[in-house]
């Protein structure tokens, strides 16, 4: 089991390196990544019920940060 501090930089990497090169505000695309974002944490040994007790949803992180992100569609 990894400590949270590991959780929480491997979510920062993968979408470090995944999300610039997405740009979208399809909810369909968004769900695909936060799919992807949790098999590279299973990949890395980290359980998807520990990614889900530090955040409410992988998705809404995932589309919030691409809400705020430089150059997103969505505003």
């Amino acid at each position: 089991m990894l400590n949270e501090h590991t959780r929480h930089q491997l979510r920062r990497q993968w979408m470090a390196e995944h999300l610039p090169n997405a740009i979208t505000d399809d909810p369909v695309a968004v769900s695909d990544l936060a799919d992807e974002l949790m098999k590279a944490a299973e990949r890395e040994g980290i359980p998807a019920a520990e990614i889900n007790e530090e955040v409410d949803s992988v998705y809404e992180v995932i589309f919030e940060a691409m809400e705020h992100r430089e150059g997103s569609l969505a505003g």
